[in-house]
């Protein structure tokens, strides 16, 4: 008697490898390669504790005899090696990249989290609510729009810092850049919640909700916002490049991270100062190593744009 048993359901994970959407991913060498890169750099900040040979900010373990050790040679002085080379207080530049990497990703996606949290707010009240709300909010988006939001940015780090006490602007340095960041780049986010709003908010599922009795957040929050995602992660993925190089402008300005807690935009800010004397490699490395993260990140969400946009399918 043969035994006939029905076969299993494919598990989620099987039907997410078997989905369009990572058939192209696999069929394109841009995406992987830079989601490749991205995923590197991230872990590598991650773990960078684990990862790094020294710790660069860790006073009691620098020797200033050590400083401007050119890239895998021996200091002529302790006879000590460092992948990277040194900066002039001794820090070795790999230990100091994969450190500055966490605050410049740690900076950038909150930015946009918080950027993207706020947009998506008043854009779902502007497109749903209408009225004066709609005005007010998409006439404020259009003034900020008139800036360049680095000024934007810089304007409000400086007034935020100009109220927060001295004893703690370091301290809070770096959560008044992530707000600053944010606030200069909630603009595009709203804009596009207001449109995808205004179209969805006149479908049947919407007047059935209201037929039910569903109150207009609940409506907003639980109906409306999952339709309006998928181009909001697009715009996430590209933005964090951008917030990743505000941040890093910022720094090299002098106005972002401080000095006890450098970013890679910092990092080239001291290493600018060096360059002409023959120290090439301070500011070398951690500019590359700015320059693969915001590429790789750009490709990857320029990438995920044209894969969920279905005129493209």
């Amino acid at each position: 008697m043969t035994d006939i048993t029905p076969p299993k359901d494919p598990s989620r994970l099987s039907l997410a490898l078997q989905s369009d959407f990572v058939y192209q991913f696999k069929r394109s060498p841009v995406a992987v390669v830079s989601f490749a890169i991205t995923l590197i750099l991230v872990l590598g900040a991650v773990f960078a504790p684990l990862i790094a040979p020294y710790n660069p900010f860790d006073p009691a373990s620098l020797n200033l005899m050590n400083g401007f050790s050119r890239p895998m040679t021996p200091n002529a002085f302790t006879g000590d090696s460092f992948w990277l080379g040194t900066d002039d207080q001794g820090r070795d530049v790999f230990s100091t990249i994969l450190y500055g990497m966490r605050i410049s990703l740690f900076v950038g996606a909150a930015a946009v989290a918080f950027a993207m949290v706020l947009g998506i707010t008043l854009g779902l009240l502007a497109g749903y609510v209408g009225g004066w709300t709609e005005t007010i909010i998409m006439r404020v988006a259009d003034v900020q729009l008139t800036f360049p939001s680095i000024l934007v940015a810089m304007l409000i780090f400086g007034v935020a810092k100009g109220v927060t006490p001295v004893e703690y602007r370091d301290q809070m340095a770096i959560w008044v850049l992530i707000i600053a960041i944010g606030l200069s780049d909630w603009v595009q986010f709203a804009r596009v919640v207001r449109g995808a709003t205004l179209v969805e908010k006149n479908k049947e599922y919407v007047a059935a909700a209201k037929l039910i009795g569903r109150t207009g957040p609940a409506i907003m929050v639980r109906h409306i916002l999952p339709n309006v995602l998928s181009p909001v992660l697009v715009i996430a993925t590209i933005s964090l490049a951008l917030a990743i190089i505000a941040e890093a402008t910022l720094s090299f300005l002098g106005v972002g991270a401080p000095p006890t807690q450098p970013s890679l935009g910092t990092l080239i800010r001291i290493g600018q100062g060096f360059l002409f004397s023959g120290e090439w490699w301070i500011l070398l490395f951690p500019a590359v190593t700015l320059l693969a993260l915001a590429l790789s990140v750009n490709l990857l969400g320029d990438w995920l744009r044209d894969a969920l946009n279905p005129r493209l399918r």
